[in-house]
């Protein structure tokens, strides 16, 4: 009788949460199926931080990053994650787009642990495997403190392989490439098979005058659906902070996200999980000095090509939540 009436109040109870998330605004989210963000969007659904804020989360998968943007830029998704350059290039063109910081996780230039290359001099004349092209946001930084640094053109010092970010992972561990630089969770699977970081983008940015703690990847909304519905904007900010609360200190919530990780074994595993937990946010204010800065960098290196008009930090692109 007991078990009988405990399964009834299980069910009732299930309908009525049912219920109430029917009653609460869906934030319809455009997101790359395997993206490291899902280990993020996966602890806000199961843990029900989204529903918690007052919103419920209805996750779109697309098989890239561009496809997000499209259904974004569309008006099929209300959120998209996106690096904040894009946001300032589209805020330059007219578009109200904000951000909402995510993760500051950056890459870095690796060398086998065997490699004798002890600093960037020692690279020239030899290749460096880049994922995400000439363009790439950790290419550019670390040319710019080569140059500072050691008065080196790392671009017409160094033989440039670029490619997609599994060739470059299998490029660097099998020797075909001097160095490597790829995107933050392939070089957390790198570092757990034999390589070391020679200069962190991190540390580079530092070297620089730039702000290592500014966040290049966050949530993406347009400025009319904040306006409309601040509460979903304030809900996700939380939501999101809930998640990164409890992945970076629980070890026992990632037990759950293991498969999505895609880790080959206990050290990919672990070294995709301290990955992460080092590119949380501390949730202060972004320094907009040091964003212009770096801004300014990008668009002195990269050209139009890379943050079209937008030279300065456009006004209001780091959402307020006050």
């Amino acid at each position: 009788m007991l078990k009988k009436l405990a399964m009834i109040c299980a069910l009732i109870f299930g309908a009525v949460q049912a219920g109430v998330a029917q009653d609460l605004p869906e934030l319809r989210a455009a997101m790359l199926k395997t993206g490291t963000v899902n280990w993020e969007i996966a602890t806000i659904k199961e843990r029900g931080f989204d529903t918690a804020n007052g919103f419920t989360l209805a996750v779109q998968d697309y098989a890239d990053n561009g496809a997000t943007r499209v259904a974004f830029e569309g008006g099929e998704a209300d959120v998209v994650v996106a690096d904040w350059i894009w946001v300032a290039r589209m805020r330059a063109e007219g578009r109200d787009y904000v951000f909402i910081p995510y993760s500051r996780a950056v890459g870095g230039l690796v060398v086998k642990d065997d490699s004798g290359v002890e600093a960037l001099p020692d690279l020239k004349g030899k290749k460096i495997g880049i994922a995400g092209g000439p363009l790439d946001k950790s290419w550019l930084i670390l040319r710019a403190y080569a140059q500072k640094e050691y008065g080196m053109d790392l671009a017409a010092e160094t033989e440039q392989v670029f490619g997609a970010p599994p060739l470059i992972f299998k490029a660097g561990l099998e020797g075909e490439t001097a160095g490597a630089i790829n995107f933050w969770h392939f070089l957390a699977k790198m570092k757990a098979k034999g390589v070391h970081d020679l200069i962190s983008v991190s540390d580079a940015a530092a070297a620089l005058g730039l702000d290592p703690d500014t966040p290049l990847l966050g949530y993406v909304l347009k400025g009319d659906y904040v306006a409309a519905h601040p509460e979903v904007a304030k809900g996700l900010a939380a939501a999101s902070r809930a998640a990164k609360d409890l992945l970076a200190t629980d070890d026992a919530a990632w037990d759950g996200l293991r498969e999505r990780m895609n880790a080959a074994d206990d050290a990919e595993f672990a070294a995709l999980r301290d990955g992460y937990r080092d590119g949380i946010p501390s949730g202060a204010p972004v320094d907009e000095e040091a964003a212009d800065r770096f801004l300014q960098l990008m668009a002195e290196l990269g050209g139009e090509e890379l943050v079209g008009k937008a030279t300065t930090l456009p006004e209001g692109l780091f959402l307020s939540l006050d």
